[in-house]
């Protein structure tokens, strides 16, 4: 009768379209295999990518009735426990984990590879949701603010050395905090490094701080008498130039050289079409030729072509915009934004914090992944492998979001049993 309630109480509206997104996501990782193999080959092979994904999808049915299984307590209760667990699951791979494309954030099982940052995420934000929903936290409070970037930082921290593109997802809680009550310099401090980092790459050190000091006259004499203070205005000048004349060395010195050599592509400084800008130009050439209407399903020529490499992973997205068109990128656009939308919607009706913080890191966490591949394939955003949530060929990914969704609906599914 338990499950019963639970299955009854389930928001239908976001696994519906749950279901959607991974069924078109299939149907696109079908057409960009299509490229490597013979058309007649069955759509059941599982020595095939698409076969792989299908095989992927049919586990993830089991898993999801596991998450909904498990008491809603159960995630709250042992949130520092899973928390910890993922932890040491990414200290791990220092020592186990098997270099793939670069990258040594795998774990090998055979033919088999599991990718831990992908639950990290899941486990992250169950153990944020916990510390938040304790009746003592007040983020105000200095003390309280470095103990919640805290439980941020040690993943982080774990992940970039293999990964600094999932690392970046990370800083998407930040928003979460400041909804929950962090101070808002936290977000401006952090916004305005990211602008004053790109300027940095764009326009020579000297002129920069020049116009930053410009800016901070202006603010200082445009504020009120009694909120001017000379220190704090000199203090923040200092730290501007500082900051700005230090980005040339991390760039150099601290980036590796792929990452320096997408950055320079992005702000037009080299333009490599056949090595490093080679992914992107040819994800722009695909998404520009499908037009309004697309070429029509398994039609795109730059994807049967395999113009595109790594088309059925981070620029899964390609196949969408030269096979489906316009109209067919705008309407998976609108379902992840309604996923989205909809996961808000629900963490606003919560009856407890836990779960409603909880909701809130899964939107997040959708919405920078979305964000973030779609600007990168666009050419607007550096290439940085972030997967399309529910789309990108892969198992860890698709069970990761799946988990991290699922323990959202079994909560919210649950909220009629809270007080």
């Amino acid at each position: 009768m338990k499950n019963q309630s639970v299955t009854n109480n389930l928001d239908w509206i976001s696994v519906l379209i749950y279901m959607t997104l991974v069924i078109l996501g299939w149907l696109n990782i079908y057409s960009s295999s299509l490229s490597s193999i013979a058309e007649e080959t069955s759509i059941f092979d599982f020595t095939q990518i698409y076969g792989k994904q299908f095989m992927f999808i049919l586990f993830s049915i089991p898993l999801i009735f596991i998450v909904l299984s498990v008491d809603g307590k159960f995630y709250e209760k042992f949130s520092s426990v899973i928390y910890v667990v993922g932890l040491l699951s990414l200290a791990g791979l220092f020592v186990f984990g098997k270099t793939i494309k670069g990258q040594a954030n795998w774990y090998s099982f055979g033919s088999f590879g599991l990718q831990p940052s992908e639950f990290v995420k899941a486990a992250t934000a169950l153990a944020l949701a916990k510390y938040l929903s304790d009746v003592q936290v007040n983020l105000k409070d200095t003390n309280r603010q470095i103990q919640a970037l805290g439980i941020l930082a040690l993943p982080i921290l774990l992940i970039i050395p293999h990964d600094p593109g999932s690392a970046l997802i990370y800083s998407v809680f930040i928003l979460v905090l400041y909804r929950e009550g962090l101070p808002s310099w936290y977000v401006w401090t952090g916004f305005i490094a990211l602008v004053l980092f790109v300027l940095a790459l764009i326009i020579k050190p000297l002129a920069l701080v020049g116009l930053s000091l410009a800016v901070i006259i202006f603010v200082y004499y445009r504020s009120r008498i009694i909120h001017r203070n000379w220190i704090l205005s000199a203090i923040i000048f200092v730290t501007i130039s500082g900051f700005v004349f230090s980005v040339d060395y991390v760039f150099e010195n601290v980036f590796k050289q792929h990452h320096r050599d997408r950055f320079n592509i992005l702000l037009g400084k080299e333009v490599d079409m056949k090595g490093i800008g080679y992914n992107t130009n040819q994800s722009e050439i695909a998404i520009g030729s499908g037009g309004w209407f697309g070429k029509g399903y398994l039609e795109g020529t730059q994807t049967k072509g395999g113009f595109v490499p790594e088309q059925h992973t981070d620029y899964i997205f390609t196949t969408v915009g030269e096979e489906w068109g316009f109209l067919g990128s705008l309407f998976v656009i609108a379902l992840f934004v309604a996923l989205i939308i909809r996961i808000i919607y629900l963490a606003e009706r919560q009856k407890t914090k836990f779960s409603r913080v909880y909701g809130y890191c899964v939107a997040g966490i959708l919405f920078i992944h979305f964000f973030v591949n779609i600007a990168m394939v666009l050419g607007i955003f550096p290439t940085i492998g972030v997967p399309l949530p529910f789309f990108s060929y892969g198992g860890s990914g698709l069970w990761g979001f799946t988990i991290l969704l699922f323990i959202f609906l079994k909560m919210d599914a649950n909220k009629v049993n809270e007080w």
